[in-house]
């Protein structure tokens, strides 16, 4: 008997190859046209239809029926299973993953990672290693409801503008953060979006995005960690990596970097960097 582990399209983990892993998709729809995040919708894809669209698209949540035939799947192979859904506060997706293991009780746990993107990865991989080390599904979600309260996801953005219209921050905070060259500066925490503070331009918002990291103490490097981008290009990361060379250097040999897709792209648009971590 084995572990699947299943998440959403959220945590942005399409293009990862981990054994006996599932990623269920959520919906972004451009006016008439529905599409299945990182199935039918790359990455890249969905950045160019934002371009070309004057329309803001909007997502959906993944349906209980989709987690529960992914459920059957899995639980008829022979495993149990642990889901790993983005924050309960900013979808409903974990709610359809409740719902759905209704029908598998004591085969199915599932854990809200109170965070999106890459810190919904970051506590995914996490979880993976876990299951590495041959702990029991359960040892494993109970190591995460503790551990995903140290992850810190801190994010950059060009705009408070696609987080508006989404209605995941109040439009007080957007006005706050939308004057003329300012760049806001937001995390999850409580598993909900929230405004740190306000910068002039890139340079300001990457020393604001520094100073959070050290207020939570810094980085545990021997935990998963990951940087995030919106966007066809990663110009303004590596810039960020760059400037902040320090940060880094010492503690890893490799920065793991992913690009963040329709499902949280849809509401933060492009332009943005994001940095996800375990708290020391």
């Amino acid at each position: 008997m084995g572990i699947r582990i299943i998440t959403d399209s959220a945590s942005d983990m399409i293009a990862e190859r981990v054994e006996n892993f599932e990623f269920i998709p959520l919906t972004v729809t451009f006016g008439e046209e529905e599409y299945l995040d990182g199935i039918n919708l790359s990455h890249q894809e969905f950045y160019e239809k934002l371009i070309e669209n004057d329309e803001l698209p909007h997502t959906s949540q993944a349906t209980p029926f989709v987690f529960e035939e992914a459920y059957k799947r899995a639980v008829e192979g022979g495993d149990e299973v642990l889901v790993i859904t983005m924050s309960a506060k900013l979808s409903g997706t974990w709610q359809s993953a409740v719902t759905a293991a209704g029908s598998y009780e004591g085969k199915v746990f599932v854990v809200d990672s109170e965070n999106v993107t890459v810190g919904e990865h970051a506590l995914i991989d996490y979880a993976v290693r876990l299951r590495s080390q041959n702990k029991t599904v359960n040892e494993i979600a109970a190591e995460l409801e503790s551990a995903k309260k140290r992850i810190r996801l801190v994010a950059l953005l060009d705009t408070l503008e696609y987080l508006k219209k989404g209605g995941r921050i109040s439009k007080a905070a957007a006005f706050a953060g939308g004057l003329l060259s300012i760049k806001p500066v937001v995390a999850v925490e409580g598993g909900e979006v929230v405004v740190l503070g306000k910068a002039r331009g890139s340079k300001q918002g990457n020393n604001l995005l520094c100073e959070e990291i050290k207020k939570a103490g810094g980085i545990d490097f021997s935990m998963p960690h990951f940087l995030g981008y919106t966007g066809l290009s990663d110009a303004l990361l590596q810039k960020y990596i760059h400037d902040n060379e320090a940060l880094w250097k010492d503690g890893i040999k490799e920065l793991r970097i992913t690009t963040v897709g329709g499902a949280i792209g849809t509401h933060v648009g492009p332009g943005a960097i994001a940095v996800a971590f375990f708290s020391v």
